[in-house]
């Protein structure tokens, strides 16, 4: 059941923090941009394009290592984020107000979860998300191809400084959900600028008993390293002048498209598939058991 609601949330997750962007004109839904790691063999790209269902009107562009070094080296090891480019993704743009929804697969450290609050804090939002490696990776350099994309497919510029913040977004909250949970710590993450959006946070010491708290509410332990780590992320992202209560409409606006989503015919179907196979599994084991 923890992956179906992992799926569920990253299929309706559109997070609460829009940060302006620049908008330059004539992107249209169903517009598609794929980016490949610079150092993928061209039989790896070859089978990534395939496994995307990349046409020959898609755009294509290329991350480098160099790229991943710079959004990421200030917030993770280098050894983490390696040496060679090789995470990919295809982003599709959607109607306005549809929401973010983010597959991955081949990686195994950054959720979807996690890529789609980091993308919604750069302003990327109405997109269909497909993160994709030849093989096992963390995924924490993915982001970077992501953002590049966005700006190609919907002609923005995405500030430089929004761009940091998601990334070290993405990051802590990978580390935060070794130690306490991947849906812990997304979840503190989100009632963190839930409670932001609905009660202004002036000084640090506010936000910092203000994460204090919710972590208690959650049964979450923070270490002090963490605590002071949030506390700087959230500092930063509150002197980016974000319209906050825009933030708690975007919060409504997930609980609604999660709710939509369970009660299309396909999840249904989804559903009952799972609950079948369950059924058959405990059959299964009485029959064992009972022999």
């Amino acid at each position: 059941m923890k992956s179906l609601w992992k799926k569920l949330i990253s299929v309706t997750l559109v997070l609460s923090l829009l940060v302006p962007v620049y908008v330059m004109a004539d992107a249209a839904p169903g517009d598609v941009v794929i980016t490949l790691g610079e150092n993928l063999s061209e039989t790896q790209k070859q089978s990534l394009l395939s496994e995307m269902g990349a046409t020959d009107e898609d755009q294509i562009i290329y991350v480098t290592n160099a790229e991943e070094h710079q959004y990421l080296g200030n917030y993770i090891s280098a050894s983490r984020i390696g040496t060679r480019a090789l995470s990919s993704s295809k982003i599709t743009l959607r109607e306005e107000g549809a929401g973010l929804t983010v597959q991955a697969n081949n990686i195994d450290w950054v959720s979807e979860e996690m890529y789609a609050n980091a993308l919604i804090t750069a302003g990327v939002e109405d997109a269909d998300i497909y993160v994709t490696a030849p093989i096992k990776v963390s995924g924490t350099a993915a982001l970077t191809g992501l953002i590049k994309a966005y700006e190609v497919a919907a002609e923005v510029v995405i500030p430089e400084e929004q761009k940091q913040i998601a990334n070290e977004e993405m990051v802590r909250t990978g580390e935060l959900s070794e130690s306490i949970g991947v849906e812990e710590a997304t979840e503190l993450m989100n009632r963190i600028k839930e409670e932001i959006a609905n009660n202004a946070v002036e000084t640090e010491d506010d936000l910092r008993e203000l994460i204090r708290r919710i972590a208690a509410e959650l049964g979450v332990t923070l270490t002090d390293e963490e605590l002071d780590g949030l506390v700087s992320l959230f500092m930063r992202m509150k002197d980016m002048n974000i319209d906050w209560n825009q933030v708690q409409n975007q919060i409504s606006k997930v609980r609604d498209n999660l709710g939509d989503f369970l009660n299309r015919e396909e999840t249904q179907g989804f559903i009952r598939s799972l609950l079948d196979l369950l059924s058959r599994l405990i059959d299964s084991l009485r029959s064992l058991f009972s022999s």
